[in-house]
């Protein structure tokens, strides 16, 4: 018998994953359903912002380029499940937004009333939506210029 063992076939680790995002899904239905959240429950959901599907406005967008955590507590409105995301209106800063959030961009789900936590992997071959890409730092004006830009070296 060999040590190391074969290959799987079957994706079982994805199918894993799969079946515990459909466990978020049906904790939002069930308080969707029963118009609110019970008790001291409270939901922390991270997720990459540039999985696709995603939909956030642009300011959170460069505020999270890569992966941001919402609270659903207590200003929460318009929660809206389907098959594959979720759709909610949240508060930022005091300004309301909008966010669609596909469960397969789900990377972390907690409710730290009752210690419960999922962590989820990005899905194998998932793209990500390519981030804009960097515009090129103007040409100096002088061709014998010494002068350097360093816009494109700074962190935004």
């Amino acid at each position: 018998m060999s040590e190391t063992p074969a290959d799987s076939l079957i994706p079982y680790d994805e199918i894993v994953q799969d079946a515990l995002r459909t466990v978020v899904r049906r904790v939002l239905l069930r308080i969707d359903a029963e118009g609110g959240l019970p008790g001291a429950h409270h939901f922390y959901i991270a997720f990459r912002t540039r999985a696709p599907g995603v939909d956030i406005p642009r300011h959170l967008l460069e505020r999270y380029p890569d992966e941001m955590t919402i609270v659903i507590q207590h200003r929460y409105w318009d929660l809206k499940i389907e098959e594959g995301f979720f759709e909610i209106g949240l508060s930022f800063n005091q300004v309301p937004a909008k966010l669609v959030v596909p469960f397969d961009a789900v990377t972390g789900f907690v409710d730290p009333a009752v210690n419960f936590a999922l962590q989820f992997a990005p899905k194998e071959g998932d793209a990500i939506a390519a981030a804009e890409p960097e515009p090129e730092p103007p040409p100096p004006q002088d061709p014998g210029s010494n002068v350097v830009t360093l816009d494109r070296f700074r962190k935004k």
